[in-house]
């Protein structure tokens, strides 16, 4: 497939999903007793998407509890610093909670509320989206229960302590690799289970559909400021370059799929590159993966030569997914957007360079994505400018940061 392909077909890569399907990828692969509720959930999002009164709602919420619009701050010390294109931070670390994960968690929590939904389940890695998730369970008034790895409940112990803090029920899960593909496989089964009187709240653009739609839509308020505000700014209508970190995709998809149409804007991926190339030393599932079904949809995900679901590694708890979005898969095929692996150490590296240039401590996985902003930045010329998404602040990863690399 690619882009020849597409216009053949005369579809545009924002039409998708087309039957719930992007080309050959997403699906609903799930047992049958979760077919009504992703029905009910599709058919209500359908309904209430351009109904004016859940648009004022999520307006509300979005800039008088979350602080939307996010600033597009141009980073002029660390443009100086890497002399090549101007740099502008897409500031989703400023958020409320720290994270774009807000953004999806208050649009599905204004969903749940409209299906009378009591109970609110979710699954999380780095801890932002189960932070999210907790802080709308309390101003909205629902019960609020998050699934996460034993692992990564002790590297992302700062959120952990604040879910409990915002009156959500924590879930250790001791299966499996520990991390979020394992937190993703309980929440699952808690579903099936209370799939009368609970929504799952699913933190990316991945699982069955109408859920990689649905977060993507409710994501794309990130780059759909940074259009207006760009042309604010600069008085240009397109960046050159914008640049996202990658896990299971959500802040991506939401920082491209305003842009994915327009062909001359270059868009970048960075996934988790770990150590090495090597199994289990790695998450890049597009990079190195191959495609399969993981989490109810057809995608790129890790997997052996049986199809069974491999480990994966990441300095960052948040990209350390097997797995993608499948919208990221149709993506990676037509060749719209690069993605390409980002290691731990030059992760950190980035990130110690935002935090001393710029006084701005990005999160680990939002560190991958400065570190491909800055190396493509180098080969542009000033008049061009470059977009980089902090798709959260590196407060959770402090702890982290100072065993692997002590401050000098």
């Amino acid at each position: 497939m690619n882009q020849t392909v597409l216009e053949k077909k005369q579809v545009k890569l924002s039409e998708y999903p087309i039957n719930g399907m992007y080309e050959k990828f997403g699906g609903k692969y799930v047992p049958e007793v979760l077919m009504p509720a992703l029905e009910e959930l599709e058919s209500t999002y359908h309904r209430l998407k351009n109904d004016p009164q859940f648009k004022q709602e999520l307006k509300f919420y979005f800039h008088h509890y979350g602080g939307r619009p996010t600033p597009l701050y141009f980073a002029k010390r660390l443009t100086e610093h890497v002399d090549g294109a101007k740099i502008y931070l897409k500031r989703e670390d400023l958020v409320h909670g720290g994270a774009h994960k807000f953004n999806n968690a208050m649009g599905q929590g204004l969903l749940a509320k409209h299906m009378g939904k009591k109970r609110i389940i979710a699954e999380t890695g780095a801890g932002q989206h189960g932070v999210a998730v907790a802080m709308i369970g309390a101003v909205l008034g629902i019960q609020t229960e998050i699934y996460m790895g034993k692992i990564d409940m002790e590297r992302q112990a700062l959120n952990v302590h604040r879910m409990k803090l915002l009156g959500a029920k924590v879930r250790p899960v001791t299966s499996g690799s520990q991390t979020l593909k394992d937190a993703i496989n309980e929440a699952l089964r808690d579903w099936v289970t209370n799939v009368t009187t609970t929504h799952y709240l699913i933190g990316s653009v991945v699982g069955p559909h109408p859920f990689p739609m649905i977060v993507r839509d409710f994501q794309s308020v990130i780059g759909q400021e940074i259009r207006h505000q760009l042309r604010e700014l600069e008085g240009k209508e397109l960046p050159d370059v914008v640049v996202a970190c990658v896990g299971g995709g959500s802040n991506a998809a939401g920082t491209f799929y305003p842009f994915i149409d327009d062909w001359d804007v270059q868009l970048i991926g960075a996934e988790a590159g770990g150590t090495g190339t090597k199994e289990g030393e790695h998450g890049a599932s597009l990079s190195l993966g191959s495609p399969g079904v993981v989490h109810g949809a057809f995608s790129y995900l890790m997997q052996d030569s049986e199809g069974q679901v491999i480990e994966t590694h990441s300095i960052s708890a948040g990209l350390d997914y097997p797995g993608v979005g499948p919208e990221h898969s149709l993506w990676k095929d037509v060749g719209r957007v690069h993605y390409c692996p980002v290691t731990d150490q030059q992760a950190l590296d980035a990130l110690i360079t935002l935090s001393r240039v710029e006084g701005i401590i990005p999160a680990l996985e939002s560190a991958h994505a400065v570190h491909l902003g800055i190396e493509k930045a180098r080969e542009l010329n000033s008049d061009d400018v470059v977009v980089i998404t902090i798709s959260g602040r590196g407060d959770k990863d402090i702890e982290t940061i100072i065993k692997v690399r002590r401050p000098q």
